[in-house]
């Protein structure tokens, strides 16, 4: 690939109007007979402000032949498990809109990236009245919007340590948290793996050139967390977090697999991968030895004893 495809700008508006979408969560029969003024007034509304102040992480689409049907993108911040990937939602709006909240359905892939985000493509948030949340959370007819709803996934949802969106605490939580966002960072990659095969209809530029861009940085980030090199999430933000050294070796085998897809799948959309990304190279952490055996190890040392080979 040369450096000029590499270098390319996105031509992909942020908001844009298509003409159907085949593949929707939503389509079923056409609801449109029965849409009353209230719900044409309330839509258009939606699109100014979908249309005006979108961030550059959010992409949505319209289905121009059925106005209840949008379609977004959403790119994981910095910082997270879940930076450099994209999370695709499908949403339609009921025919009360809005004084029903808008359904949304999470295109999972099969995986489990978020305690909200489930693999049956349920969306959990208050402000869909989907999950639990003081009154002031959930979903207002008056003042709530579509745009509220989507910055609350990318914020509120795909954060920092995405253990404590469960609605209880374990014990040990740190290492808990820990664990969860590992497989988490795990499932983001096949979910990316499985995108770029397979890409949502009406998204396949915005797909192939975001993953052509951060092809590099996303594998130099698996490099970086499977060999403790630096904190689950925070590869690329400057001195952000210290540095991780234990690694689980269960984390380092699933973490060079699903490397392997990843290079196959950039290569195939022409994402420049060089030698030395090919493949990930892994250093075991190493496991200090138990107090059992220091103590064992110190008593023969005392008494002058030599180490059997069995021992080693």
């Amino acid at each position: 690939m040369t450096p000029e495809k590499d270098n390319s700008e996105l031509t992909f508006p942020q908001f844009d109007v298509v003409l159907d979408m085949s593949d929707h969560h939503f389509l079923g029969p056409d609801p449109l007979p029965r849409m009353e003024k209230r719900f044409l007034k309330a839509i258009s509304k939606e699109w100014r402000i979908l249309q005006e102040n979108l961030p550059e992480s959010i992409f949505v689409r319209v289905s121009e032949t059925r106005s209840d049907l949008l379609r977004a993108a959403i790119i994981g911040i910095a910082g997270t498990p879940y930076h450099d990937a994209l999370f695709f939602f499908d949403i339609g709006l009921p025919p009360s809109y809005p004084n029903e909240p808008p359904k949304v359905h999470y295109l999972s892939r099969g995986y489990c990236v978020n305690p909200n985000l489930k693999r049956n493509g349920a969306v959990c948030l208050s402000l869909l009245n989907t999950f639990y949340g003081s009154r002031s959370e959930r979903w207002n007819p008056e003042m709530s919007t579509l745009l509220q709803v989507l910055l609350s996934i990318q914020s509120l949802v795909l954060n920092e340590e995405p253990y404590f969106n469960i609605p209880y605490n374990f014990v040990n939580w740190k290492r808990l948290s820990d664990s969860f966002s590992q497989n988490f960072f795990l499932h983001t990659c096949m979910t990316t793996v499985h995108l770029i095969r397979n890409p949502p209809s009406k998204f396949e530029p915005l797909i192939t050139h975001h993953f052509r861009q951060r092809a590099n940085a996303i594998l130099a980030a698996c490099d970086a967390y499977a060999n403790g090199r630096v904190m689950l999430g925070f590869h690329g933000c400057d001195g952000a977090a210290p540095p991780r050294f234990k690694i689980p070796r269960r984390f380092q085998r699933d973490m060079e697999r699903v490397y392997a897809h990843l290079v196959i799948e950039f290569r195939r959309i022409e994402a420049h991968v060089p030698p030395s990304g090919e493949r990930l190279v892994v250093q075991p952490s190493k496991k200090p030895k138990g107090i059992f055996r220091r103590m064992i190890k110190n008593i023969r040392d005392a008494l002058g004893l030599k180490k059997k080979n069995s021992d080693k």
